[in-house]
């Protein structure tokens, strides 16, 4: 079944990154690449297990996995990362942007060091990782961003610079496309709602009731979507954020 999947996609032969790979919606979309047959690289910043199982899940499709430790405030380990799948792949055709954090809290409560790291990580490492990777992509490459439906609907207190990050990622993408563009490069970003992952375990329940289909997302809806923008068939689509949210965002 898995040889299926991997003729009809159109993924096999590819390389792949997964910034921020190793749990979530960044390991569903690095199961998803890999059944869809590539071989992946995720990295990950504090949670080495989590990406082993990873790169164990990518191996059991029957394609190669490898797992970097790169933190993506830092310049200097986003551009080890994609040297060193260079290294070991020959090259890189697919890279996906998903490392970012959460932290909530009312205007009036934000600290200027959880500021800080919502935009060093969540505006500059998206930055950075895309750069880095752009540097290193071939020809027809794809960038897929996983940004947030807050970027275009805040509907709870306590969002406000979380959503600041994934509106500016939208802009962003939207930039970077016109650039690459004359590479074949297409960028999107992906703006799921409330999924189902570590990340949201402490408030999903108080979000599920106003989510139109009364339920949240699952990582692997994600990663369909992940799967798509990286193959062959939406070459024509660059510069879209496209939200995944149940309706919230109607």
């Amino acid at each position: 079944m898995e040889m299926l999947v991997n003729e009809n996609c159109g993924l096999t032969g590819k390389i792949a990154i997964v910034f921020g790979g190793s749990r979530g919606i960044g390991a569903a979309a690095a199961r998803r690449l890999a059944r869809e047959g590539a071989d992946v690289t995720v990295t990950y910043v504090s949670a080495p297990e989590r990406a082993a199982e990873t790169v164990g899940a990518i191996e059991a499709t029957g394609r190669s996995g490898l797992a970097i430790k790169a933190d993506n405030a830092d310049p200097a380990a986003i551009k080890a990362a994609v040297a060193q799948t260079v290294d070991h792949f020959g090259k890189l055709d697919i890279a996906v942007v998903n490392a970012g954090i959460l932290m909530l809290g009312d205007v009036e409560m934000v600290s200027v060091e959880d500021l800080d790291r919502m935009l060093d990580i969540n505006v500059r490492g998206v930055f950075l990782a895309i750069q880095a990777a752009a540097a290193r992509l071939t020809e027809g490459g794809r960038i897929i961003t996983i940004g947030s439906n807050t970027a275009v609907r805040s509907g709870h207190p306590g969002s406000s610079v979380y959503s600041m990050t994934k509106a500016a990622v939208a802009v962003m993408v939207k930039g970077i496309a016109i650039d690459l563009a004359g590479r074949g490069i297409t960028v999107n970003n992906i703006q799921p709602g409330p999924t189902v992952t570590d990340m949201t375990a402490d408030h999903i329940d108080a979000i599920r009731p106003l989510i139109p289909l009364r339920r949240a997302g699952d990582p692997d809806e994600i990663a369909g979507l992940v799967a798509y923008l990286a193959r062959k068939e939406s070459g024509y689509m660059t510069g879209s954020s496209l939200t995944i949210d149940g309706g919230m965002a109607l």
